[in-house]
């Protein structure tokens, strides 16, 4: 039988040891692991009662590694984090700690106290059990995660390719996650690719740009013969376009405070490093012409989709094009007449809690949220894994291949600025485990090569067609909620017919990074939620509801237009003749539509939920 594994209080020691540094001339330290930290007290030269930087929290590390002195005379061995405290002004920077370990003789003993305070804290970071009984050995980890990264170039004004560069494949490198990646190079090409993926030579695909990319694989995983097996592939987000919303709700779900840019992306990397993942409802959306998508995020008719439509055109100003987009929808507010009708999430109405203040409307039924709570790989073209790369300063002897260079901000190797003095013996990497014969290898940081890509016939993917248009997919569930479009609803719909300003139907909290607009929405809540607000409201008044979506505060203002209920499906039909519909921020045929939620479809990579741990 298994030992049982360690109780986790956050308080609990679970390694303790003492630490020479690198160099060796440095002071040592008393090293204690948490749960959730790595406690470093300086014991020489003079002991610190207060050590500064004595605390390294968990969750702003990536990840370890052990090393080895390239000096035959140096029997120690070393034991590297990398972390991304925040500073002074809030923003993360990346830092390194490096200890010695030579407690013992050989080189042998010192490598495996160094191998099992790096497998600790890695199953720490993983969410992995430890054993009960201190043995401790790089067996307990299990092969790297193989994850394939789609990057859209021109995401975040053109910046996604330099940010994925240099943040994003160093910190997941500092992880010992295995990764390919691909750069899009057109419209719904990462639908068609991962149409034609063998996925079980992934165990996850992770999007870097906006929320237009995941949008794209997940219709492509929808849109497959076996889409019932390749909707299960886990699906990750990382923030480098305008709206960023799902990211934004997955900052929020780990705990993180609200984040923008740059800032949001390393937030959202940190938690992809930890792993983890959560069911994600997915929405399928039927429209006029029969065909169907699914949304992961929102439907979005009158002010909102006006805004992210029209605003378009100032893509090159990033996040401020919403900006401006609002003020010009303000000073040209339309009303659009309508009908929406929805299936309740709960039979009987419940009364807004004064906490939330949600309007109820006269012949309206009104629900007020209820509370969160607390590998060989396919032919890919342009993987940089297959791309060549100079050898850097830093490399295992022996090593068949270059190692990373894992840099920040286009530093150079690591190595020579944080752990390196002058005339120090430089370190090498000392691997816990070899990476498995048949998985891929890790991507290697090369400049994309120049010139159109060319896809291999042995893809399975069809030649590149800019201009042509996605077929309507035969696959995925059924709506067994959903009559046919035009036909009468079932009597236990609600309907409401009006002048309306905007309509909104949302899964996750967030409808933008900065735009908390289903404050209490989870991602496998199995809800759809509704909201609209009717016409008869000032331009001031939609200005504030706005203002208080940026903190979630928006339902408590009392604003009598503003309505919301939590539905199963639902279905809008405009009677206004010029509109636009977006779902998931991408503009879609105009007229009525209808969806439903399909609870748990998807999977989304999140990291670990709850608030970062604080310890004293």
């Amino acid at each position: 039988m298994a030992p049982p594994p360690l109780p986790l209080a956050a308080s609990t020691p679970l390694l303790h040891g003492e630490f020479g540094s690198y160099p060796a001339r440095g002071p040592r330290f008393a090293l204690t692991l948490t749960s959730q930290a790595l406690h470093i007290q300086r014991l020489r030269p003079k002991p610190e009662a207060r050590p500064r930087g004595g605390l390294v929290l968990l969750d702003e590390v990536s990840g370890c590694c052990t090393l080895r002195s390239r000096s035959p005379s140096d029997s120690a061995a070393y034991f590297c984090i990398y972390t991304y405290p925040r500073g002074r002004r809030g923003a993360r920077r990346r830092a390194t700690r490096t200890f010695r370990a030579d407690g013992a003789a050989t080189y042998e003993e010192n490598r495996a106290e160094a191998q099992r305070w790096a497998t600790a804290l890695t199953c720490l970071l993983r969410g992995l059990p430890l054993p009960g009984n201190g043995e401790i050995t790089p067996e307990l980890l299990p092969r790297p995660p193989r994850l394939l990264l789609l990057v859209n170039p021109f995401g975040g004004r053109g910046l996604a390719w330099q940010w994925c560069k240099n943040h994003v494949l160093p910190m997941i490198s500092e992880a010992g996650l295995s990764f390919n990646f691909i750069q899009t190079e057109r419209q719904n090409h990462a639908r068609e690719l991962v149409q034609g993926l063998s996925l079980s030579e992934w165990d996850g695909i992770v999007t870097v740009s906006g929320d237009g990319l995941l949008y794209e694989v997940l219709n492509g995983l929808l849109d497959r013969p076996d889409w019932e097996e390749a909707v299960k592939m886990p699906v990750g987000i990382l923030p480098c376009g305008s709206g960023n919303a799902l990211a934004g709700a997955v900052n929020h779900h780990g705990g993180f405070e609200p984040a923008l840019g740059l800032d949001l992306l390393l937030n959202c990397s940190l938690l992809l490093c930890r792993g983890g993942s959560h069911p994600l409802d997915l929405l399928s959306v039927t429209l006029a012409s029969g065909s169907r998508c699914f949304s992961f995020l929102s439907v979005a008719w009158g002010f909102v989709s006006d805004v992210d439509i029209q605003s378009e055109r100032f893509r090159a100003l990033g996040r401020a094009r919403f900006t401006l987009g609002t003020v010009l929808g303000l000073a040209t507010l339309h009303t659009y007449r309508g009908r929406l009708s929805y299936l309740p999430a709960t039979v009987e109405p419940v009364s807004p809690t004064p906490a939330h203040g949600l309007p109820r409307a006269k012949s309206e039924l009104t629900l007020v949220p209820n509370p969160a709570p607390p590998m060989a790989h396919s032919p890919l073209h342009r993987s940089v894994s297959d791309l060549p790369l100079p050898q850097p300063a830093l490399a295992s002897p022996g090593s068949p291949e270059p190692l990373p260079i894992l840099s920040l901000n286009g530093g150079g190797p690591e190595l020579a600025g944080d752990w390196g003095g002058a005339g120090d013996v430089p370190l090498s990497p000392d691997p816990l485990l070899p990476s498995p014969p048949d998985s891929p290898k890790a991507g290697l940081l090369s400049p994309m090569a120049e010139g159109p890509p060319e896809i291999p016939a042995s893809s399975g993917l069809p030649p590149p067609t800019p201009d042509a248009q996605v077929a309507v997919s035969p696959w995925g569930p059924s709506d067994h909620l959903l009559p046919p479009l035009g036909t009468p609803l079932p009597p236990d719909w609600v309907t409401m017919e009006g002048d309306f300003v905007l309509m909104l139907a949302i899964s996750p909290s967030h409808l933008g990074a900065d735009m908390v607009a289903a404050p209490h929405a989870r991602f496998d809540d199995g809800l759809v939620h509704l909201c609209w607000v009717r016409s008869g409201i000032s331009r001031a008044s939609l200005l504030r509801l706005f203002l208080a979506m940026e903190r979630g505060s928006h339902f408590s203002l009392g604003c009598p237009q503003l309505g919301y209920a939590a539905a199963r499906a639902f279905r809008l039909e405009p009677l206004t003749p010029r509109g636009v519909l977006t779902v998931d921020g991408e503009q879609v045929e105009y007229g009525p539509l209808q969806a439903q939620v399909h609870p748990g479809l998807g999977t989304l990579l999140t990291g670990p939920p709850g608030c970062p741990g604080r310890e004293p």
